[in-house]
């Protein structure tokens, strides 16, 4: 399962109580796609198929399917608020390559 650096446990906090639906989850997976072969994806869901695997990290609760699970054991996903380059970023120490644009690896 991925962890969550503290920035990005605070930044995702921020986020769901801006939406106000405290069913919100935040939902990691790995797709097939991107310059590299495999890209991430990150949304709020509320929806948990039984063979989803869920984590609580702080207050936050995070979610990923059993395809997407093995793509991210070791994997953070850290925050960072700067003006260029900020946002939210994968690290992840499964990934052989990934692209210039840090959202896709392989």
């Amino acid at each position: 399962m991925i962890t969550l650096t503290d920035a990005a446990t605070t930044k995702v906090k921020q986020l769901l109580d801006a939406e106000g639906d405290p069913s919100l989850f935040l939902r990691v997976a790995v797709r097939p796609g991107g310059c590299s072969g495999f890209s991430y994806e990150m949304f709020f869901d509320t929806e948990v198929a039984d063979d989803d695997i869920a984590a609580e990290i702080g207050e936050i609760r995070v979610v990923t399917d059993p395809d997407s699970s093995p793509h991210l054991v070791g994997a953070s996903l850290d925050y960072k608020d700067a003006l260029q380059g900020g946002g939210f970023a994968i690290s992840n120490p499964n990934a052989g390559h990934s692209c210039g644009c840090g959202q896709s690896f392989s």
